[in-house]
């Protein structure tokens, strides 16, 4: 790597408070809030928002969201149609 030019990559929490979960990691991102971590180190934090303890791909606990009705007016749609024969 070229020195000089590259933002400092230290270690760096990131933690998603919706599922109460942490993880130390080392990345170029900063912020001005810091937390002390189970080394007793402290360390600047990053929340998110989403993360795998929190995803509901990882999780295995998918909600399907539809407040508009789409998913019924799909359905109400084809089942009036009936099954679809080849030509």
């Amino acid at each position: 790597m070229k020195p000089g030019i590259h933002p400092e990559y230290r270690p760096v929490v990131y933690r998603d408070r919706a599922a109460d979960f942490a993880f130390l990691t080392r990345s170029t991102a900063t912020s001005d809030q810091t937390v002390e971590w189970t080394d007793g180190n402290t360390y600047p934090v990053i929340d998110v928002q989403i993360s795998s303890a929190s995803h509901p791909f990882w999780t295995g606990r998918q909600r399907l969201l539809d407040t508009e009705g789409r998913v019924e007016k799909f359905r109400a749609k084809y089942a009036r149609r009936g099954p679809r024969h080849p030509r």
